[in-house]
């Protein structure tokens, strides 16, 4: 009895210790105190932090069939101020497709993400969970019933695992995933577990276009860094506020132009989809074009051949092309790894933007040293170079626009 009695006695100490270090560690976050990076580079100094909290935009109330009011369509924001901040622009995260914020702030094997690292650049930083995704809660009333869960081998397949298929000719090129990239893999159902349903794919980019606005709206010139689904966001968010958007980010946009791109088996790679995936050329909703247009039809889509065997083709506007004025006077960079299924097409999306008089930048991985990627760069084991060279970008280009 008396060794039951000590060792409820030590576990109870014990807990209060730990109690004690976590009520300490708030104490000094809300204080603005350093903030422990845990898997940061060795010998990085501590992040501190000014301020920190979230907000919502974009909700509205509704009436249910029941006659009663509720609240939906909100977008969750949340955001870190650091104590020294060197930038005047802050940076905006926007995950794509069935993700969260989660990809930005941290890897599934506990290293830093995107967001610490800007953060340790002296950039503040906001983080969106999307309409019905994350801490944005879903709406029945709105968005019907959750769908059923995805199924873990199209994760192996389009992210993680991608050099076991082999479902495009890039695709054995990946070797950065931090694990074997299959199930059962505590890496990859760390990955896994992160995943979440989405609400129509048009209506979020119209919901995200209105949210993108409000957002910038309240906090001011920022810079928009988008992935895979959200990259029509960020062509939209610029549309609507077009000199709030100081830099355009697009890590493998939503895209090719048009036509989606259907890997099927070689010799043939590629594919069309039967009906177009971005009717008004690189968004799926309506976007401003000069001359103006009523109807996606205007833009007059043409197939222009694949250059290469390993590449797909690409759809372009008939000549004399319509251009995006909206997108002209912002620095957009865009970005593609060596192994994803973005790399048979993101050159379409880049040849579509010089055709509407867009001025931009592409950048290949491979073409600045950094090999191996998938989709989910942002959570590979090189991740913080890719973050490294996006820095470097941004602070050549915002310098340059502000020589202007």
């Amino acid at each position: 009895m008396r060794t039951d009695r000590q060792s409820v006695v030590r576990r109870s100490l014990a807990l209060r210790a730990v109690s004690a270090m976590w009520w300490a560690t708030v104490i000094t976050l809300s204080a603005g105190g350093a903030l422990a990076r845990d898997g940061g580079d060795d010998g990085a100094a501590p992040l501190v932090i000014k301020h920190q909290g979230y907000f919502f935009v974009d909700q509205q109330y509704y009436t249910a069939t029941t006659g009663e009011q509720f609240l939906a369509n909100q977008v969750y924001v949340e955001f870190q101020i650091p104590a020294r901040q060197s930038h005047p622009y802050p940076i905006v995260f926007f995950p794509g497709g069935g993700q969260t914020g989660t990809n930005f702030t941290g890897t599934p094997d506990g290293r830093e993400g995107w967001a610490q690292f800007f953060l340790a650049q002296g950039y503040a930083v906001y983080i969106v969970d999307e309409v019905g995704r994350g801490k944005a809660p879903w709406s029945v009333d709105l968005y019907g019933a959750l769908p059923g869960a995805g199924r873990y081998t199209s994760t192996e397949q389009r992210f993680t695992a991608i050099e076991r298929f082999n479902l495009w000719p890039q695709a054995h090129l990946h070797s950065q995933w931090p694990g074997t990239g299959v199930h059962g893999d505590p890496i990859f159902d760390q990955f896994e577990a992160s995943q979440v349903p989405s609400i129509d794919i048009v209506a979020q980019e119209v919901q995200q276009k209105r949210a993108g606005a409000a957002i910038l709206d309240r906090i001011g010139p920022a810079i928009v860094v988008t992935h895979s689904m959200s990259g029509s966001y960020g062509w939209q968010i610029a549309d609507a506020r077009p000199t709030l958007v100081k830099a355009l980010l697009e890590v493998e946009p939503s895209g090719p132009p048009f036509y989606d791109v259907v890997n099927i088996a070689p010799p043939v790679w590629f594919a069309d989809s039967a009906t177009p995936g971005r009717p008004w050329g690189i968004t799926r909703s309506p976007i401003t074009y000069a001359p103006p247009i009523s109807s996606p039809q205007e833009l007059g889509a043409v197939k222009v051949p694949a250059e290469a065997a390993d590449v797909s083709p690409c759809w372009r506007q008939s000549e004399p092309a319509h251009q995006l004025p909206t997108l002209q006077g912002v620095a957009i960079l865009i970005i593609t790894s060596e192994a994803s299924y973005h790399a048979p097409y993101d050159h379409c999306t880049s040849e579509y933007l010089t055709q509407a008089d867009v001025r931009h930048t592409w950048t290949q991985l491979p073409d600045v040293g950094i090999h191996g990627n998938g989709h989910m760069m942002m959570l590979e084991k090189n991740n913080l170079d890719i973050a490294r060279y996006m820095a470097d970008w941004l602070r050549s280009h915002l310098e340059e626009s502000r020589a202007d």
